[in-house]
């Protein structure tokens, strides 16, 4: 293999070892303008979008010997959109740009050590955002000593009630 190609090769394998996700999508008859407007906006999402050849991905894949790519389409125009953080943001930002412009469209993907089909990356588009998720754990989190809370407060509710009643009563047999 040629230097170039062997660098080329090397940037691939860095890419997706440093990387919290990578998708691979298609964009075959896409326009230059839509192209970018694409980049631009995963640019801002804190992606990047490259376009790679097909035997170099297989190549990088080899040399970092993951299992699971064949299940990937590496055929045709493939462009590979890989960073750091939220993951879910990125996906929904391809699925969408996806209904809009009918030539791109999601292969499938890496993260966390695992091959994702491409219908795993519509899944992670569907996801709510990372802050949304975040507030729903700390909700099921607190929901234990919220319950406990309440279930000690009605202990202590019903002994305050009692004791009420009772110098109530006694003020009752005094008039």
């Amino acid at each position: 293999m040629r230097i170039e190609k062997q660098y080329l090769a090397a940037s691939i394998v860095n890419a997706i070892k440093t990387s919290d996700y990578v998708y691979f999508i298609s964009y075959a008859g896409l326009t230059v303008k839509n192209f970018s407007d694409l980049r631009n906006q995963l640019a801002n999402a804190g992606a990047t979008c490259q376009v790679q050849k097909n035997t170099l991905i297989k190549k990088a894949v080899d040399q970092l010997e993951l299992t699971g790519f064949e299940a990937i389409d590496l055929t045709a125009s493939t462009a590979m959109v890989f960073g750091q953080g939220d993951c879910s943001a990125v996906a929904k930002l391809l699925v969408e740009f996806g209904k809009k412009q009918e030539q791109v469209k999601a292969k499938g993907g890496y993260m966390d050590g695992a091959v994702l089909s491409s219908a795993e990356v519509g899944a992670l588009a569907d996801l709510p955002a990372k802050p949304v998720l975040q507030a729903m754990l700390l909700g099921v989190l607190q929901a234990p000593s919220r319950n406990l809370v309440t279930v000690l407060n009605a202990k202590a509710a019903s002994i305050v009630n009692v004791v009420n009643a009772y110098k109530d009563k006694l003020e009752n047999a005094n008039n």
